[in-house]
């Protein structure tokens, strides 16, 4: 089994340098997708991110390789 950092909303904020608000209201479900991103444990509220898969992503999606991209769930992305 594969070992995961997980992250509040908070702790994740402070790491991507983007305010929690705008990662719950504008980021997650958009570009931060449930079972990739991040994970509601034991069905309930809390949000739990996946720091590694969203590490990756950002560097995959950064604007130094020149293109935009939406992330797709099973992997890649639609460049436009």
């Amino acid at each position: 089994m594969e070992a995961h950092t997980y992250l509040t909303t908070d702790e994740l904020s402070k790491l991507i340098k983007y305010d929690s608000r705008t990662i719950r209201d504008r980021l997650k479900d958009s570009v931060l997708l449930e079972g990739r991103h991040y994970i509601r444990p034991f069905g309930g509220r809390k949000t739990l991110y996946i720091w590694e898969a969203i590490e990756k992503d950002m560097a995959m999606h950064s604007s130094a390789h020149g293109m935009v991209g939406i992330p797709l769930v099973k992997g890649g992305a639609i460049h436009v």
